[in-house]
């Protein structure tokens, strides 16, 4: 079952990783609002025209499983063994970093991250193995099981994709780094503009100041009021973000700054559907 991902705060590795990266590479320009992106991702391909995500538009979060977007919803993220929304502007939700519980056995035993014992490194919030994206061998190994999946999402009618836990590096117990997240991102972003898929940046704020390098189009952030990094997503992704908050007070601190520039919804923290006794969606 798709789960979502509560934002944790940047601890050291996140910090170290903003340090090294902040001056790198300055933000792409923003395409004018309403019309299709040339996107190039640095990886030999040419430029493939890919729609983008409208601005301040109606958002729902429905990766916990999909029903009928409410009334002034333009913008829908789904799982990807979900069908897009008819009509709407359709991202498609990829555990791209992490193996979904459950679902271990079906990755190769060294695609696992280990750590030195040869045991698997655990996201011990989600009882999720992180994925090896340490070398690039393994980044391709992983990026084609993955890049499958994103295919997926484009023969389904998707307009985007969302791959999960960017930030699954600061939890590899330093096994690895920001520069082996960006550089398998950086992979799948050309994988989803070869299908015409425009790319989402998951959380990571501390890496957002590299989205023209990786080829990330927009940007899906939680609890981004929450923690005050709306402004950081903003910034990088020249307002084309989509901002998911579980609490009042967080949706109140993203309303407050960012209600007249940002897609912004508050939901429930297992993103469940209408007629569950925890089902919220608010966006005042």
């Amino acid at each position: 079952m798709p789960v979502t991902r509560v934002l944790r705060a940047a601890g050291p590795v996140a910090a170290a990783a903003l340090t090294a990266f902040m001056t790198l590479v300055s933000c792409a320009p923003e395409p004018a609002r309403g019309t299709p992106s040339a996107q190039h991702t640095g990886s030999g391909l040419s430029p493939r025209a890919v729609r983008l995500p409208p601005l301040h538009a109606g958002f729902d979060y429905q990766i916990g499983g999909a029903y009928r977007p409410p009334s002034g919803v333009r913008i829908v993220s789904r799982d990807r063994t979900a069908k897009p929304a008819p009509g709407l502007y359709n991202i498609c939700y990829v555990n791209a970093f992490q193996v979904q519980p459950g679902e271990q056995r079906q990755w190769p035993a060294d695609l696992l991250l280990r750590d030195s014992r040869g045991r698997p490194v655990v996201d011990r919030d989600w009882d999720e193995v992180l994925l090896d994206i340490g070398t690039p061998a393994k980044r391709e190994r992983v990026a084609a099981r993955v890049g499958r999946w994103i295919d997926g999402c484009a023969d389904k009618g998707f307009d985007a994709v969302e791959p999960d836990n960017y930030d699954s590096y600061t939890r590899s117990r330093n096994l690895l780094g920001a520069d082996d997240a960006t550089a398998f991102i950086t992979l799948l972003s050309a994988r989803a503009h070869a299908r015409h898929l425009a790319i989402g940046q998951k959380n990571t704020a501390e890496l957002a100041g590299l989205r023209k390098r990786t080829g990330l189009d927009f940007a899906v952030a939680e609890e981004c009021g929450e923690f005050d990094e709306c402004g950081t997503y903003a910034k990088a992704f020249h307002d084309r973000v989509v901002v998911i908050e579980y609490t009042d007070s967080g949706l109140r601190k993203a309303r407050a700054r960012y209600g007249k520039r940002l897609s912004i919804v508050r939901r429930d923290v297992d993103v469940s559907t209408p007629g569950s006794p925890d089902y919220v969606r608010r966006t005042h």
